[in-house]
């Protein structure tokens, strides 16, 4: 057994994981992470960085890193499915916030942390090929178990960030049940296209009985035509959720009709859709929030504790978040239950009002109101039906909730 008696395990090597471990070596707390996976390998899509988390990536020295991969945002742009434009805002420092925003790929992402996180504390920092079986506590520590007879560690606590189907979770709530499908599927792929709108722009397009769309870049200059790697989801009502697994190929048949007629002055969305090499599908779920993340010398960090739809481009945020408030409690309380405590009482309460709000109200509520209020048709004067002072309080209700609201952020002393 590998014992480190004041060393924190963090199960899982995600962003939330590597986010964690990156903070606490930044505290000067010794730690540790195991990852399932044999080899970490760049998967998944899009994800958006708002200002919130790009303050603690800042924080850490981050950057340039993300600059050199991902999109700086320039604003977030709302159109009908019709075509019309309907609400546009700046993004990040256009908006005048101290940081910027981000559109990046979730893999770009999580390799940059990757590579920081074995550069800053040591190659043998992320150990891979540990599937957590199970974790045992006493009063002076806690035993991580593994599969395939890898030898157990020892430590001070256990971090779970081991993704919606986290060990650690299912081992303190085994009667939870399967995620909750919120009535919506989605398709999602990348295509190589030419820079629309500002070449920063984030767009939210149509609405969910009809169809809509989420369409933003995430490489820039990935040719020599200068093209742009384009982030796309296609997201649908549907009684019936896809299968959970995201290697789960999508087909063109079930969700292209949809936007056949989206051919767009600033976008032709089916030849942008027609243009991509691989379609993934998969259903829109979360879980219902935990009442607790935090057992004793155990917890639970980013989707492991609060899996959210992605309506509001907050889910690796909140992990992110939730990382650099963890490792800051741990360094003015000690590596114990203490810190674990303080971490659960405050980030239960955020993470659950931004899950809850991502399923009734996140920023799309601005096209839900267009579409409900025009019935569907086309309006030639939509302030007529719905104001920009409206849409902007939709707006401007998410930041506060979701805690990027741009004063609150600039006065908020640093977690760490």
């Amino acid at each position: 057994m590998s014992t480190a008696p004041n060393e924190v395990i963090i199960l899982g090597a995600g962003i939330g994981g590597l986010t964690l471990a990156l903070s606490l070596h930044q505290a000067g707390i010794a730690c540790r992470v195991y990852e399932a996976v044999p080899e970490l390998r760049p998967l998944g899509v899009g994800i958006n960085l708002l200002p919130h988390a790009v303050r603690e990536l800042s924080e850490l020295g981050l950057l340039d890193a993300l600059d050199a991969v991902g999109v700086r945002t320039q604003e977030a742009v709302f159109f009908t499915e019709h075509g019309q434009l309907v609400f546009r805002e700046p993004a990040g420092q256009h908006a005048g916030y101290d940081w910027p925003q981000y559109s990046i790929h979730r893999g770009d992402l999580q390799t940059v942390l990757l590579n920081e996180t074995r550069k800053r504390l040591g190659p043998d920092s992320v150990q891979c090929g540990h599937r957590c079986t199970g974790v045992e506590q006493d009063a002076d520590g806690v035993t991580v178990h593994f599969a395939d007879g890898r030898a157990p560690v020892r430590g001070a606590v256990a971090v779970g960030c081991d993704g919606i189907h986290s060990a650690l979770r299912k081992q303190l709530y085994p009667n939870e049940g399967a995620p909750r499908y919120s009535g919506i599927n989605m398709w999602r792929g990348t295509t190589a296209w030419k820079p629309f709108l500002s070449g920063g722009s984030m767009v939210r397009a149509g609405w969910l009985t009809v169809g809509k769309m989420v369409i933003y870049p995430i490489r820039n200059d990935i040719d020599d035509q200068g093209r742009q790697l384009v982030n796309w989801v296609a997201e649908i009502h549907a009684p019936q959720p896809a299968m959970r697994d995201w290697s789960r190929a999508g087909r063109l048949e079930d969700f292209l009709p949809a936007f056949a007629d989206w051919h767009f002055d600033w976008l032709d969305v089916p030849a942008l859709i027609l243009a991509s090499d691989t379609i993934l599908e998969y259903p829109m779920v979360d879980q219902d929030p935990l009442p607790r993340w935090s057992h004793g010398r155990l917890t639970l960090l980013g989707d492991a504790a609060h899996p959210m739809v992605p309506r509001g481009s907050n889910g690796a945020g909140q992990a992110i978040i939730d990382a650099r408030f963890l490792a800051g409690a741990m360094k003015r309380e000690g590596v114990g239950i203490a810190a674990l405590d303080t971490y659960d009482r405050v980030r239960v309460k955020a993470t659950t009002d931004v899950v809850l709000t991502n399923r009734s109200n996140p920023p799309d509520t601005i096209l839900r109101e267009v579409f409900e209020r025009s019935g569907g048709q086309r309006v030639e004067n939509l302030d007529a039906i719905v104001t920009q002072q409206e849409l902007q309080a939709i707006s401007d209700h998410y930041k506060r909730v979701a805690g990027y609201d741009p004063a609150a952020l600039k006065a908020r002393a640093s977690y760490l």
